[in-house]
């Protein structure tokens, strides 16, 4: 007998999202934070796989569930075509309707081959009449005349007086095409599944849902007749309302339910397993949990997903902390970058203040990455069923009471899904509304009435971007000083002011139906929203430029891309941290000119930078092309300091046949044993190095050893030790430092692990790259002494001093402005606002600096530190917020004469990683052929590459061959012979190698040989 006793299974592990309500550490305070070393400002968001740190982008899609009309490209066999990707519950089944050139309509569904003209498909669904199909489409007189020709073609399957028969014959018309060869019951049977299952499944898979598909079919028919007589546009993909926003969960559903799937697959093979060995099954044995788990974690360690995307998951920025909460945000495209989409690249209207118009990288990936602005926010799914009964219950008439629609009726669509029709719309519309702004209804509900295509779309769905705005009534804004106090007061929180109906989110459908005003002096009787404040249609990086207004735009875009390679501190914690590499600046500060943002996003509790006494003038030429002129001075006292860390690991790996790796100080009779002096800081008993030891490139920081990789088969009877391979981890050859922390743990499988973190002093030096908050950066040209500065009557020396051509052509005003309120801010010891769109009127800026006791221009009068002259031209001084990016030129110098070579070419090896050389390429060798300097040619391109010498048989022309064991030379076509001559010649080794692949492919390259003239 059979217990019906449920047991409980373990089916796999799931990695958890940091800070998510599932997270240890998602309600802890700050002190509880820092007790357990981690950094209390870390955002969270992100999943830890393998150790690493990684996130999941969230994905740009096209709206599911709406009809897309657009015309076609002149080639295709169609002029018009309407589009719908059904979409319920991860299984997505696309239906489009294209009208032919002769003006018939013909469907393509998934699963059956071809294409089937609209009117015999409306027939299967249930319309059992011309009228009707008619009626379900429009009663527009023109729209009706175009559509004979669609009536016409369903001559194709006999239509009798006998309603029953006729159905058949449309459902069977189906069905010869799914179902060939099979009887006519088992066609119609499975041309039903088809239509219930595959035909637009979001609206149902019930034989009753049929007619609500058919009436569906004829919006898109009426929407395809329309364009085609120009009464609408063709829809735009790039509009934010025809986009979806796939975020983690969206995501890790796609993924779960292809690794479920296969979990059950998995159990049924297992379980035919069992039964085929006739043994009892068992439950426990058949569930394999890590076919979920390894499947998931598989995913999120290489960012391989469903469907064929990649880089969906990536190793999280920590750069600086600016640069992971932009990585958090990020959005990306999934069209391909190497086609020149331009409309998808380009910043539409629709993206104002949910996508930032400055980030977005430059390059191929221009316009495809992008990321949310500072107040938007994702919308998530909400009780689709409750909403319609809202609806019905507003006076919504369902589609089946409907007998004929009139075009006065004004459809109303429920996340795509045609629900009805409602005969007094503004009530309907501004009814929802209503209970929306007093929490009757969920406030992602949003609601657009479109007048010109008389209909509603009431969407609740998850995925769309939205944004809050301050609602306005009768020209007044509803939010009040008091609303504002209790929310400093902590008495409210902002959901508060949502409950309430002071502030409401509209995504860029219902923002179609909106006049938004930005500011309170732009409030008319028509405006219905205000802008919280203009800033925030930037994003988190673009929220840090000061008076962005005043620059040209693409100077923006590049400080957002360099503002995540600002030098700073990425984390509190960085000193418990194992980062493979991080940079830490000494003494960032927080800038002197700041703008609103900063304190929301918390720079000023991680910054990266510090604040620069900056001059614009020439120096002898040390700062042409944007060089920087860095007084020495100012780096001795610390200026820009930073420290680099890098993390190298070791672990003892088992290996089959009872072998391991053993960490130990490597005896001299190691194969591959390095010189003496590498091993010198090693400790003797566990070969580990200490910490505080000064290494430099090559010295071992843990020595291993290895067993053989090949066991030779005689070895088994040998029980003596196998000689052990040098399998240490050394210095990276270019990188020199201190040993800062050693850890030695274990791994999950039970493995000794040590790593060992080596931190470097970074001190600026020449070739160091840097640059301000305005896309202005350069390369350190020259530090002199101070004595050699510049200086003024104060005698302050700039720290660093600018080229005046900088200015000019790149228009970055801000910078000049952020100098003039910098030195304010240095006058009355008090930060300066520097917030987008806030400033009308700069004059105000120099008001203030003439209270300082500057000069009304900014200007200072300078004098020559190497003569001790006054400069004729009076020179701009001001205190600008400058960045240390992680292009260090330690990081970046490379030479090489001798080194490795790789094994197949033997050709020096690629890159500064692996010691490569420089290569002397197709143009480099054009000047010395250009100069016939043949030698010199020889000597670079042969004697220093791969010079070899290969042995030719003068008879053949092919390879000849060496014995070694015999000590004679032959050749193997040739074979001995008394007119055999074999000669040795010098040629390139990698020429050697092209003979021999040639020769792989079936060609006999012969060479002709000449005596050496």
């Amino acid at each position: 007998a059979m217990d019906n006793e449920p047991i409980k299974m373990y089916i796999g592990r799931l990695p958890i999202m940091l800070k998510s309500v599932k997270c240890p550490l998602a309600n802890n305070s700050e002190i509880e934070l820092i007790k357990e070393g981690e950094d209390f400002l870390d955002p969270g968001g992100y999943f830890i796989i393998n150790g690493t740190e990684r996130v999941l982008v969230t994905q740009e899609d096209l709206a599911p569930n709406r009809i897309m009309v657009e015309e076609t490209s002149k080639s295709s066999s169609a002029t018009h075509i309407a589009k719908v990707f059904s979409t319920t519950q991860g299984f997505r089944a696309p239906v489009t309707i294209e009208r032919r050139k002769d003006g018939t309509l013909k469907v393509q569904i998934p699963t059956v081959p071809g294409k089937i003209p609209i009117a015999i498909l409306m027939r299967s669904l249930g319309l059992d009449s011309d009228k009707k199909i008619f009626e379900s489409i429009s009663d527009d007189a023109a729209i009706r005349k175009e559509l004979i020709p669609i009536i016409d073609i369903a001559s194709a399957i006999q239509v009798t007086t006998n309603k029953q028969e006729s159905l058949k014959n449309a459902i069977d018309y189906i069905g010869k095409r799914v179902a060939v060869g099979q009887t006519k019951e088992y066609r119609i049977k499975r041309a039903l599944q088809v239509l219930d299952r595959y035909l637009l499944p979001h609206i149902g898979n019930e034989p009753e849902d049929r007619i609500k598909k058919a009436y569906y079919l004829g919006q898109m028919v009426q929407k395809v007749m329309e364009l085609v007589l120009e009464k609408r546009r063709a829809d735009d993909k790039d509009h934010y309302t025809n986009k979806r926003l796939k975020l983690a969960g969206d995501l890790f559903t796609s993924l779960f339910r292809v690794a479920f799937l296969s979990l059950c697959r998995d159990i049924k093979y297992q379980l035919e397993r069992t039964a085929v060995r006739g043994r009892k099954p068992n439950i426990k044995t058949a569930v394999r949990a890590d076919v979920i788990s390894e499947r998931i974690r598989h995913a999120l360690a290489t960012g391989n997903w469903v469907g064929g995307k990649a880089g969906v998951s990536q190793l999280l920025d920590r750069t600086n902390y600016i640069s992971t909460l932009s990585h958090l945000r990020r959005i990306i495209s999934p069209l391909s970058r190497s086609q020149p989409h331009f409309e998808a690249r380009d910043l539409h209207p629709t993206q104002w203040g949910k996508i930032c118009p400055a980030e977005t990288p430059e390059g191929p990936n221009c316009g495809l990455v992008k990321n949310l602005s500072l107040t938007a926010i994702i919308s998530v799914s909400w009780n689709e069923k409750y909403l319609e009964q809202v609806l019905i219950d507003l006076g919504v008439i369902p589609i089946e009471e409907i007998r004929e629609f009139s075009s006065k009726d004004i459809k109303i669509f429920l996340n795509g899904k045609l629900l009805g029709v409602h005969p007094n719309v503004s009530l309907l519309v501004e009814n929802i509304r209503m209970r929306r702004r007093r929490d009757k209804i969920n406030n992602t509900v949003n609601i657009a009435y479109y007048a010109s295509s008389k209909e509603v779309q009431i969407n609740c769905d998850a995925g769309r971007a939205r944004r809050p705005l301050y609602i306005v009534k009768n020209g007044k804004v509803l939010i009040e000083e008091e609303h504002i106090h209790k929310i400093k007061s902590g008495e409210w929180v902002w959901s508060d002011l949502i409950k309430r109906g002071i502030i409401e989110y509209l995504d860029a459908e219902e923002e179609e139906n909106a006049l938004i005003a930005l500011y309170e002096e732009n409030l008319t009787l028509e405006t219905t929203h205000m802008e919280i404040s203009p800033t925030t249609i930037l994003g988190i990086t673009a929220s840090l430029i000061p008076f962005p207004e005043h620059n040209q735009s693409p100077r923006n875009t590049y400080e957002a891309g360099m503002a995540k390679q600002a030098l700073g501190i990425y984390a509190a914690n960085f000193h418990l941290r194992l980062d493979t590499r991080g940079h830490i600046l000494h003494y960032p500060q927080i800038p002197c000119v700041q703008t609103a943002p900063m304190d929301i996003i918390g720079f000023g509790k991680r910054p990266a930078g510090q604040n620069f006494v900056i001059g614009v003038m020439t120096y002898h030429g040390f700062n042409i092309e944007d060089s920087l002129v860095i007084n020495k001075a100012s780096i001795e006292r610390g200026l820009a300091r930073s420290t680099f860390f890098r993390t190298y690991e070791g672990e003892e790996r088992k290996y089959p046949g009872g072998q391991l790796d053993k960490f130990e100080k490597p005896d001299q009779t190691v194969r591959g044993y390095a010189n003496d002096d590498d091993y010198r800081f090693l400790s003797e008993t566990d070969g580990i190095i200490e910490p505080e030891k000064e290494v430099e490139g090559g010295n071992v920081l843990i020595g291993r050893t290895s067993p053989p990789r090949f066991i030779k088969s005689y070895d088994q009877f040998d029980m003596t030790q196998p000689n052990r391979r040098e399998t240490s981890i050394s210095m990276r050859h270019s990188e020199k430092g201190v040993v800062d922390t050693v850890i030695i743990t274990e791994t999950i499988d039970g493995n000794k692990l040590v790593k060992i973190k080596v931190r470097d002093l970074r001190i600026p030096e020449i070739g160091d790259k840097f640059a301000s908050r305005h896309g202005q950066k350069g390369v350190i040209g020259i530090i002199p002494q101070q004595e050699d500065m510049p200086f003024t009557k104060q005698g302050i020396s700039p720290d660093l001093l600018i080229n005046p051509h900088a200015m000019p052509s790149r228009m970055t005003l801000g910078q000049m402005f952020e100098g003039i309120s910098g030195k304010i801010a240095c006058s009355f010891g008090e930060i300066e606002d520097a917030t987008a769109f806030e400033w009308k009127d700069m004059s105000e800026l120099q008001d203030r600096l003439v209270k300082a006791g500057f000069e009304y221009s900014g200007r200072h009068t300078l004098y020559n530190g190497i003569n001790g002259k006054k400069f004729e031209a009076a020179i701009y001084i001001g205190v600008v917020y400058y960045q240390k990016l992680h292009h260090l030129v330690a990081d970046k110098i490379h030479a090489r004469a001798r080194g490795p070579v790789q094994i197949l070419t033997r050709q020096p090896t690629e890159g500064r990683a692996r010691e490569g050389g420089l290569r002397f390429g197709e143009m480099e060798r054009d000047c010395l052929i250009g100069h016939g300097s043949t030698i010199l040619l020889k000597e670079r391109l042969l004697d220093e590459s791969d010079k070899t010498q290969i042995l030719v048989c003068e008879k053949c022309g092919l390879l000849a061959v060496y014995d070694r064991n015999k000590d004679r030379m032959y050749c193997p076509i040739c074979k001995e012979g008394s007119d055999v001559k074999i000669s040795a010649v010098t040629v390139a080794y990698a020429f050697k190698l092209l003979l021999q692949e040639m020769m792989s492919l079936g060609l006999a390259p012969r060479l002709i040989l000449k005596d050496r003239a």
